[in-house]
C-alpha cells in the first residue's frame, strides 16, 4: 500500500469513524453526509464560525426539507408536507420550497497537512452559497449537477475546529414538477496530493471490442503536473489483474490503450463490470490512485440497422422518469436509488430517460450494475423561461459548466448511451436555438465524441406560431431526433396526417439520421412500439412515465364527473382540467406507482412489448350519473382484480390485453364470452355480470391457445402481511429496507377492496423508519408518521439502519386486524 492510500485509510478511521461510505463518484473521496445542523430559516450571520446554532437541528445528508411535514397543520390547508399556499400549486405537488441553512464543524488531523482538499457536492437544490470560515467559496445555482470547491487556502491549521456553512434559497416559481429542497444528494471530501489526477480527470473508452479482445483507451488528466509515472490496471469482477501499461507523463493529458483478452461484455443481461485502477508513481512510491468501475462494450448507432449493442440490434423500451423517490422525497439514498431501476427493469423496461436534468451517480451506479441505458439529460430550458425564477436566468452563464459537469462526471457510466441537451425548449424553431443548439451540441462531442447528442423536440404551433420548417436548422444540429408525442394520434395539436408521419417524411428527406419518440402516451404504446418494429431507423422510444412521482398533480389520474358535465377540448385544455385539483399531489401517469407497484400502463406495456402473451384487469364500477374522464397522460381507472363487493349481479368492465386474435371469457368454470380483437389493436373489452368467485382470460390464435390470465376473489380481511424486499442490509446510512404491507383474508389472498385502513407501525432495534407511504395519488397525509392508510389493500414502510449492526423488528397493526412483525438483520 502505497503512502498516499495510508493517509486516507487513517484519514477514514481517525476523523470520521463509523460513517458508512457509499459508491463515490470518485474513489478518493470520502462521506461527509454526517452531523450537519439544519434550520429552515431567513437567518442572517449563520456563515460566520462562531455563530450559535445549537438549536438547529442535527441531521445526516442527503436531506429534503419540502418533503417533511410542514407546521400548523390544518385539514384541508395544510396537511403533511403540502400547502395550498404553496407557490408551485398541482406543478410541484403543492409542497413548499423556501430558505434552508446547513452547517458542519469538523476537524482535520496530521494527514492533512501538505494536502489539497477539496468539497463535492453531488446536488443541492438550488442556489446555493457557500462559506468556510467565514469565506465565501461561491455560489451554483443549478439543482441538479455535481459542482466541487477547493478548501484549501481557508481551512484552519489541523487540529483546530472549521465550519462549513451551506445557504440553499429554492424560492420562487423555479419548477415544473417536484424539486425537493437542499442538500438532497450526497456530500464527499476529496483530499490529495498537490499533483493529482483531476476530478473525473479518467476518461474511459472501448473503441475496439471482440469476442476475443478488447481495446481500453484511457486518457488521464494531472493537476499541477510533476515528473510522475502513470501506471494503468485494469481488473476484471474477480479483482485479477488482466492488463498493465506505465509510462511516464510528459505533459497534463496521458493517453494509454490496452488489450484485454476474451473480455467479458456489459450489456443488458448481463452488466459486467471491470475497473481501471490508475496510479501517479513518484519515487516508487503511489502519490495518488483512483479506481473507476467500467464497461467493456461496444455501442453503435447505425443510420440503416439502429442501436447496436455489442452488435446486436436493441430497441428502445424506455421510459422517463423524475428524481424524486416517493415517499422519501427527492433525498438520493443509495438502496431507493437501485430499488427504483430494479422495479422498473422487472416491468419490461431496458432505457431510461432522465428528465430533464442530470440524476445522482447513485442512479447511474444502479443501471451500470443492473443492465439499464439511459439517455442523460442535461437541461429543461435554455434562454425562454418555463417559469419566472427557473433556470432561464442562469442558462447564459452556466450552461457550459453544468454541461461539463454531466459529461464529464457521467461519460464513463457503460450505461449511457445518448447525451440529451434539452427537453421542449422553445426557442427551438429561432434562431437563438439555432444557435444555442450548435454550441451546446458541439461542447458536447469536445468532451464526449463517442456518443450521439439529441434533443426531445415538441411541434408546438399553438404555442410557437411556427410550422415544422423553422425547426429543420435546429435539427441539423442533432446525431438523433428526439420527438414528443409525434406518434401519438389524440394529441390535438397533431391531427394532420403530416405531423402524425413526421418520422417518415424526416427519414425520407434525411436518410442518414436516426429517430426516437422521447416521450410518447401511455395509450400510444402500441403506435410508438409497433413503428419502431417496423423501421430499423427508429430506435424505439421513451413512455411518460416509468414511475410515479410527486408534482405535475392528476395529469394521469382519471376521475369522475357528472355525465352531464362538459369538458375542455385539446390536450391543452385538459391538461388545464388537472391543474388545481387538491389534494392531488402526484402526476399519477407511471407504470409504476409512488410505492414501486404496476399499473394498468404497465401490464399493457408488458403485452405491446411481447413480454406477456395476455393481460387482464378490471376496470372500476362507474357510479350511477357518472362519466370517466380519463386522463390524457393515463389509461382507465382499472386494476387487477376481481373483488368487488356490492357489485353482485351488475355489469362490470373486463379489459383484456392481447396479441392473440380471440378472447374467451370463463367465470367459475362456465365460458361466458368471446370476441375478436379488433385490428391494429391488443384491447378485447367485455361487459359481463359480476359474480364472486374465479375469472380466467384465454387468447387465442387459430384455435391455439397463447395465453392465459386469472383473477380470484378475496374473502374478508383478518390480518396484515409484511414483506421486506431484503432482510439482510448493511449498517450503513445508504442501505434501507423496503417493507410491503399487505391487508390479506384467511386464505393469504391480498385484499385490494380495502381502503382508507390505517396501519400503525413501531420500530424496535438497530433502525428507523425514514419514510412511509401508499399508491393513492391524493392522500396527503404525513410520510414520515409512524401510520398510513392502506390504498387498494396495500401501503410501504422504509426501514434505514441506524448505523450499527445489529437486530430490527417493525410490527404493524390495524384495528380489527391480525397485526405482524418482520425482523430486518443489520450486518
Amino acid at each position: 500500500m502505497g503512502a498516499f492510500l495510508k493517509v486516507i485509510v487513517s484519514f477514514c478511521f481517525s476523523l470520521i469513524a463509523g460513517i458508512s461510505v457509499s459508491h463515490a463518484q470518485d474513489s478518493r473521496a470520502i462521506s461527509f453526509d454526517r452531523n450537519w445542523r439544519f434550520k429552515k430559516d431567513t437567518i442572517y450571520g449563520a456563515e460566520r464560525p462562531g455563530f450559535n446554532d445549537t438549536d438547529w437541528r442535527t441531521l445526516n445528508l442527503p436531506h429534503d426539507w419540502s418533503i417533511e411535514d410542514l407546521p400548523n397543520q390544518k385539514e384541508g390547508e395544510v396537511q403533511g408536507p403540502f400547502t395550498k399556499a404553496s407557490i408551485g400549486k398541482a406543478a410541484t405537488g403543492f409542497t413548499e420550497g423556501g430558505i434552508g441553512w446547513y452547517r458542519k464543524a469538523f476537524t482535520l488531523n496530521k494527514s492533512y497537512i501538505g494536502k489539497k482538499t477539496y468539497i463535492l457536492f453531488d446536488g443541492v437544490y438550488m442556489n446555493a452559497d457557500i462559506w468556510l470560515n467565514g469565506h465565501h467559496l461561491g455560489s451554483y445555482p443549478y439543482g441538479y449537477t455535481s459542482f466541487s470547491f477547493d478548501l484549501t487556502d481557508f481551512l484552519n491549521p489541523v487540529g483546530k475546529p472549521n465550519v462549513i456553512a451551506v445557504r440553499v434559497d429554492n424560492t420562487g416559481k423555479n419548477s415544473r414538477w417536484y424539486s425537493g429542497s437542499g442538500i438532497y444528494r450526497h456530500v464527499w471530501l476529496l483530499p490529495v496530493n498537490p499533483t493529482h489526477i483531476k476530478l473525473w480527470g479518467s476518461y474511459i473508452t472501448t473503441p475496439e471490442v471482440s469476442p476475443e479482445e478488447a481495446m481500453v483507451s484511457i486518457t488521464t488528466t494531472i493537476e499541477n503536473q510533476k515528473p510522475v509515472e502513470v501506471k494503468v490496471d485494469i481488473l476484471d469482477p474477480s479483482g485479477r489483474v488482466v492488463a498493465s501499461y506505465k509510462q511516464r507523463a510528459s505533459q497534463v493529458e496521458v493517453a494509454q490503450r490496452l488489450i484485454v483478452n476474451h473480455p467479458k461484455l456489459w450489456d443488458l443481461d448481463k452488466p459486467v463490470l471491470y475497473k481501471a485502477r490508475v496510479s501517479l508513481i513518484s519515487n516508487n512510491q503511489i502519490v495518488d490512485q483512483t479506481i473507476t468501475p467500467f464497461g467493456i462494450r461496444s455501442l453503435k448507432f447505425d443510420a440503416q440497422k439502429g442501436l447496436l449493442l455489442n452488435g446486436q440490434s436493441v430497441k428502445l423500451k424506455g421510459g422517463c422518469i423524475h428524481h424524486d423517490l416517493g415517499p422519501l422525497g427527492a433525498a438520493s439514498i443509495d438502496r431507493a436509488e437501485e430499488r427504483k431501476v430494479e422495479l422498473i427493469k422487472a416491468a419490461g423496461y431496458n432505457a431510461l430517460r432522465l428528465s430533464h436534468n442530470p440524476a445522482s451517480p447513485a442512479l447511474l451506479n444502479a443501471c451500470d450494475r443492473l443492465g439499464m441505458l439511459v439517455l442523460d439529460e442535461a437541461f429543461d430550458m435554455w434562454e425562454l423561461p418555463k417559469n419566472p425564477q427557473d433556470y432561464h436566468l442562469y442558462f447564459n452563464e452556466w450552461w457550459q459548466r453544468d454541461l461539463a459537469s454531466m459529461v464529464l462526471r457521467d461519460r464513463n457510466h457503460p450505461s449511457v448511451m445518448i447525451w440529451s441537451i434539452g427537453n421542449e425548449i422553445y426557442e427551438a424553431p429561432d434562431s437563438s436555438g439555432y444557435a444555442n443548439a450548435k454550441r451546446l451540441a458541439d461542447e458536447v462531442r469536445t468532451l464526449d465524441p463517442t456518443r450521439p447528442v439529441t434533443d426531445a423536440i415538441v411541434f408546438l404551433p399553438p404555442y410557437t406560431k411556427k410550422p415544422w420548417t423553422a425547426y429543420e436548422p435546429h435539427l441539423t444540429n442533432l446525431d438523433i431526433d428526439g420527438y414528443n408525442y409525434f406518434l401519438d394520434p389524440s394529441v390535438y395539436f397533431q391531427r394532420d396526417s403530416a405531423t402524425l408521419h413526421r418520422f417518415e417524411t424526416e427519414r425520407v428527406t434525411h436518410p442518414g439520421k436516426l429517430y426516437m419518440s422521447t416521450e410518447y402516451l401511455p395509450n400510444a404504446a402500441l403506435e410508438n412500439w409497433d413503428a419502431a418494429e417496423k423501421y430499423p431507423w427508429l430506435l424505439g422510444g421513451f413512455c411518460w412515465t416509468a414511475m410515479d412521482y410527486i408534482g405535475e398533480a392528476g395529469i394521469g389520474n382519471s376521475i369522475y364527473v357528472p355525465e352531464s358535465q362538459k369538458l375542455p377540448k385539446g390536450l391543452m385544455g385538459m391538461g388545464l382540467f388537472y391543474r388545481n385539483n387538491w389534494p392531488v399531489y402526484n402526476a399519477y401517469c407511471g407504470d409504476l406507482d409512488l410505492i414501486g407497484d404496476q399499473k394498468t400502463e404497465a401490464y399493457y406495456k408488458k403485452v405491446v412489448w411481447r413480454n406477456s402473451p395476455i393481460e387482464m384487469l378490471v376496470h372500476r364500477p362507474i357510479p350511477d350519473g357518472q362519466k370517466e374522464v380519463v386522463a390524457t397522460w393515463g389509461m382507465p381507472d382499472e386494476l387487477k382484480s376481481w373483488t368487488w363487493p356490492g357489485q353482485e349481479g351488475k355489469k362490470i368492465q373486463v379489459d383484456v390485453y392481447t396479441r392473440g386474435k380471440t378472447v374467451k371469457l370463463e367465470l367459475n368454470g362456465k365460458i361466458i364470452a368471446e370476441q375478436s380483437v379488433p385490428e391494429g389493436s391488443i384491447t378485447a373489452t367485455f361487459q359481463i355480470e359480476y359474480q364472486p368467485g374465479i375469472v380466467v382470460a384465454k387468447s387465442f390464435d387459430n384455435g391455439k391457445e397463447t395465453g392465459s390470465s386469472i383473477l380470484s376473489t378475496a374473502g374478508s380481511p383478518v390480518g396484515i402481511r409484511l414483506i421486506a424486499d431484503r432482510k439482510k442490509i448493511r449498517a450503513s446510512l445508504n442501505d434501507l429496507s423496503f417493507i410491503r404491507v399487505e391487508v390479506v383474508d384467511a386464505e393469504g389472498n391480498l385484499v385490494p377492496s380495502v381502503n382508507g385502513l390505517e396501519i400503525s407501525f413501531k420500530i424496535s432495534g438497530a433502525a428507523t423508519i425514514v419514510g412511509v407511504g401508499n399508491s393513492s395519488p391524493s392522500d396527503m397525509s404525513s410520510f414520515q408518521q409512524p401510520r398510513k392508510q392502506v390504498y387498494q389493500g396495500k401501503a410501504l414502510a422504509i426501514v434505514r439502519p441506524s448505523g450499527v449492526v445489529g437486530i430490527a423488528r417493525l410490527t404493524a397493526s390495524a384495528r380489527g386486524l391480525q397485526s405482524s412483525s418482520v425482523q430486518i438483520e443489520i450486518k
